[in-house]
């Protein structure tokens, strides 16, 4: 049963297994369902096991069910027609008989026909995007494998159920917000026991009591904590303005992660120089030659930024940008000194990576891996940042 919509899903990459599924054919066989629109909704909740396969798996839905892409907009005045149905018309068993649902690609075509051609508000009608009729297109009527445009579902029969793609914000190629972040922000995690024995090894208290006789000799070690070290290093101004939000939300998901042994963070404009910043004004210098003498190199260096700019102000000493100050040093020296000091490190960036071919871009890559700044390129960030050298 359904087992071809089980083999769309997995081609559309969504990782449903054997025992999800036969979860799913359980709750058909109880008749948990009543219509297309629950099964919709009952198969999601069973089968996708995370957000981010929210959009493939309305993809295979519509796919399958051969759900139908409406028109990229219908007129406002459309929709305001279809509030609230004044007319509810009710037919026989019979007269229902009579009906027959369109041709796919017919009634496709009908309802971009309609959309042109409708001049007013049509209620009860046969023929019209309305309400309370029997017209193929609208919603509160009947008429088998149409379209409900609004409304809520009465009789199960809209073919269209996918065709909105509401959940496509959640794909992993987009932008994120804090919580993924912070999801992603976990796979830093390297538990060692540290601190004082306070927490009980049930294994070997076991062991202890059983050659004890069965008296009871309690074994204790010392708690599992995290001793990951973060340093988050950001661009800030200019060209990185139109992705103030989405840096605001990395900072804020690392600054209230509470898994981390020690976290700080420094702010630059395009380039790191003589100097870091201790706020997004760039005031509050520190020396960067000191946080290399003074901070260890198992630090996870985190650098974000576009990585665009001038050649000269990578490469030239005095090519820092603003032009009341001053660099000993070029960027790109120290770009390389903080590559070789940090074991790892990793480049994130917020902007497209079609848009990566600068001059600078591909310096900076050199120096070290770049990733995205999306949920795909976050994770692979984190990973890198995990792997022993």
């Amino acid at each position: 049963m359904l087992t071809d919509f089980f083999y769309t899903l997995k081609n559309r990459k969504v990782p449903v297994s054997i025992t999800e599924w036969m979860t799913l054919m359980e709750a058909l066989s109880k008749g948990y369902i009543s219509s297309l629109d629950e099964f919709y909704y009952l198969a999601r909740a069973i089968l996708v096991k995370s957000e981010n396969h929210y959009d493939q798996y309305d993809v295979a839905f519509q796919e399958y069910f051969k759900g139908i892409e409406g028109p990229a907009e219908i007129n406002q005045q459309i929709l305001d027609w279809l509030k609230d149905p004044a007319i509810r018309k009710t037919l026989t068993e019979e007269e229902r008989a009579l009906f027959k649902s369109m041709d796919f690609d017919k009634l496709l075509e009908e309802f971009e026909k309609r959309l042109k051609e409708q001049t007013e508000q049509h209620d009860g009608g046969g023929n019209w995007i309305g309400r309370g009729g029997t017209s193929p297109f609208g919603h509160s009527g009947y008429h088998p494998g149409g379209i409900r445009i609004g409304g809520q579902s009465g009789h199960g029969h809209a073919v269209k159920i996918a065709a909105e793609r509401r959940f496509q914000n959640y794909r992993s190629d987009l932008t994120l917000d804090i919580r993924q972040i912070k999801m992603a922000l976990r796979r830093l995690r390297q538990l060692s026991r540290t601190g004082y024995e306070d927490e009980l090894d049930l294994d070997e208290t076991i062991d202890a009591t059983c050659k004890n006789a069965g008296e009871l000799e309690f074994i204790w070690m010392r708690s599992r904590k995290n001793a990951v070290k973060m340093l988050l290093l950001m661009d800030v101004g200019g060209s990185m303005d139109p992705f103030a939000l989405l840096c605001s939300q990395l900072f804020s998901a690392a600054h209230s992660s509470s898994h981390f042994k020690d976290f700080k963070f420094y702010y630059f404009h395009n380039c790191i120089y003589d100097s870091l910043y201790q706020d997004i004004e760039r005031r509050g210098a520190v020396s960067t030659d000191h946080l290399l003498r003074t901070m260890e190199p198992d630090y996870k260096v985190v650098l974000v930024g576009d990585a665009s700019m001038a050649p000269s102000e990578l490469i030239q000493r005095d090519g820092i940008i603003n032009y009341y100050e001053h660099n000993e040093t070029a960027g790109v020296v120290w770009l390389k000194r903080i590559a070789d000091h940090f074991t790892h490190s990793v480049w994130l960036n917020p902007d497209n990576s079609n848009y990566w071919d600068s001059m600078s871009v591909n310096m900076i890559k050199k120096i070290f891996p770049m990733f995205e700044l999306t949920l795909d390129g976050l994770g692979e960030a984190m990973k890198k940042l995990t792997v022993n050298k």
